[in-house]
């Protein structure tokens, strides 16, 4: 098994794909807007890709977070709020607020279960400043640590609920970027003390199943490499100063905030620390750079995937989706 996720490139696995996902065996993969049509379609995807790699407990993520973030939409399914909706009701209502964050992400997770979705790439536990990037300020939880922590946590529960797994992201923390890492590459300046702030979300949630990084650096840990190509920043930040020992896997290596070949890109992170790649956009050449470049997945990282995934084996999806959704709203109309 290959350490890295593939994105593929339609509704339906092509010719090409199918052979070549049979001889590589990813370890998983992820699905965007172009993969889905509607629920029938979801589900004989990802029936196809579980066949394909014949493990009934194979990683299929989304991108599913809410607002502008989210890949299946109306009016095939129903339209989800982003963080900030729950930040602003926190302001007034805490327990509201973290009560409407599960409801949400619980109504979220039983989306996914339904067409056979098992990973989604949320919460974030970024830490927004006055001038952190809209990239991440229109998806935020928000500026206080805690009650990021506080709401992250409730919409782990809520997606595990559901029967899928969370991601915490985007580590060692993205609130401090100015730009986008969609296109270029922030370097933070923050002080070791300073930086101490946007790592409490993440020590408060380190026994999160999985984790993503951030393409940025942080000259005070790392002032060549960005935290995706950071043996110092993985080992020594992640892993040791968080204390997070679940399944790490990069943010999209294709995002212009990284430079060099995919397969540079790919072998960089894993020769870093990262357990798997994200490559998120199906182009044939790069993925056949990539697997070319990656040996097997190591036992300790398929380790960490494999216990994960057990977080939610044989989970019974709980909760009814409109009921849920009701009491989101109800709560959120506190505001």
């Amino acid at each position: 098994m290959k350490p890295v996720i593939f994105g593929l490139s339609g509704p339906v696995l092509t010719p090409d794909e199918r052979t070549f996902f049979a001889a590589v065996d990813p370890a998983g993969y992820i699905l965007f807007k172009r993969n889905i049509v509607d629920r029938a379609q979801v589900r004989a995807l990802t029936d196809s890709l579980r066949d394909l790699s014949g493990r009934a407990d194979l990683p299929i993520l989304i991108d599913q977070e809410g607002g502008r973030v989210a890949r299946m939409r109306a009016p095939e399914w129903p339209e989800f709020p982003a963080g900030p909706a729950f930040d602003a009701l926190y302001e007034i209502a805490p327990i509201s607020a973290i009560e409407a964050a599960k409801a949400n992400a619980q109504a979220i997770g039983l989306m996914l279960a339904e067409v056979g979705i098992t990973v989604d790439c949320l919460p974030l536990l970024d830490v927004a400043q006055a001038d952190t990037t809209e990239a991440i300020t229109t998806r935020a939880l928000g500026s206080e640590p805690l009650r990021v922590a506080a709401m992250g946590r409730a919409i782990l529960d809520g997606l595990r609920a559901a029967g899928v797994v969370g991601v915490v992201k985007h580590m060692p923390g993205h609130g401090r970027a100015k730009v986008d890492t969609h296109y270029h590459l922030p370097t933070v300046t923050a002080s070791d003390a300073e930086l101490a702030i946007d790592l409490q979300p993440f020590v408060a949630l380190k026994g999160a199943p999985m984790g993503m990084t951030s393409h940025i650096v942080f000259e005070a840990w790392d002032r060549e490499r960005p935290a995706t190509l950071s043996p110092v920043i993985i080992e020594e930040i992640i892993r040791r100063r968080i204390g997070f020992d679940g399944l790490l896997m990069t943010d999209d290596i294709d995002m212009k905030a990284l430079s060099g070949t995919a397969g540079d890109k790919a072998a960089g992170a894993i020769a870093a620390g990262c357990d798997l790649v994200l490559d998120c956009w199906a182009r044939m050449d790069e993925m056949v750079d990539i697997a070319g470049r990656l040996g097997e997945m190591s036992d300790v990282s398929r380790a960490r995937m494999d216990r994960a995934m057990a977080t939610v084996a044989g989970v019974e999806a709980e909760g009814d989706m409109a009921a849920l959704i009701a009491k989101r709203d109800a709560l959120l109309a506190l505001v």
